[in-house]
């Protein structure tokens, strides 16, 4: 019997929880918890609330899921000459 295939789906992290958990908001407005995948968590990328981020999930338990990856968030350059000084 074939595998089944990991769903893939985009949401927003609301909630930090213990133990690297997060609760996620889905954008069809379902709430699941999600854990860091292993490579995520080897590169030390850290996710905080209101990130974007890929979750796969299981055909067999859509109330959990795995953050594969963390979009860029772009924050507008900072103009570094105002704050330099001798």
């Amino acid at each position: 019997m074939a595998k089944e295939e990991a769903i893939k789906i985009e949401g927003v992290i609301s909630e930090i929880l213990p133990d690297g958990r997060f609760r996620v908001r889905l954008e069809n407005e379902h709430e699941i918890i999600a854990y860091t995948a292993g490579k995520m968590r080897k590169n030390r990328i850290r996710s905080i609330v209101g990130d974007r981020v890929h979750v796969e999930m299981t055909p067999y338990d859509l109330d959990k899921g795995r953050i594969v990856f963390r979009e860029k968030t772009v924050n507008p350059p900072m103009n570094q000459r105002r704050f330099f000084r001798r």
